[in-house]
């Protein structure tokens, strides 16, 4: 992984940030960057960092193919072991971050849901053998 400086005020804001400030410190590009370098917790979020920004930075990171447990998007973002915590952002987002290339630690599709995410993984390239992904990412 490159290490970044955090940018300056003045840049055009990036993903999460509402506009340009000196107060983030997410790097320049860091949206392009693996999920584990968007975990920088913003200044913005003072002494309770954000749950949901942070698992919106991972989520986000995530491109076809990628399959990622519950578990481990809390972790990636900072909040290890708030895997449910995960599940609230998902189903609150109304479709804003790709649910489907999220599963349960055993691989286990989401219930009720499993036909349309059996859909979108293949398409993706993602192999699913009844109702579970063949292998997670990482």
């Amino acid at each position: 992984m490159v290490a970044r400086e955090p940018h300056d005020g003045g840049e055009e804001p990036h993903e999460g940030c509402e506009e340009p400030h000196d107060g983030c410190d997410q790097a320049p590009g860091a949206r392009d960057a693996p999920a584990a370098a968007l975990v920088a917790r913003h200044r913005l979020d003072g002494p309770e960092p954000d749950l949901e920004r942070a698992v919106a930075a991972v989520l986000a990171a995530l491109r076809p193919g990628d399959v990622i447990a519950y578990g481990e998007v809390a972790a990636e973002a900072g909040w290890p072991g708030r895997s449910r915590g995960v599940g609230r952002v998902l189903s609150r987002s109304g479709g804003a971050f790709p649910w489907w290339r999220v599963v349960d630690a055993s691989g286990r599709l989401a219930p009720g849901k499993e036909e349309e995410q059996t859909r979108r993984l293949r398409d993706e390239g993602t192999e699913v053998g009844g109702r579970r992904v063949r292998r997670l990412r990482g």
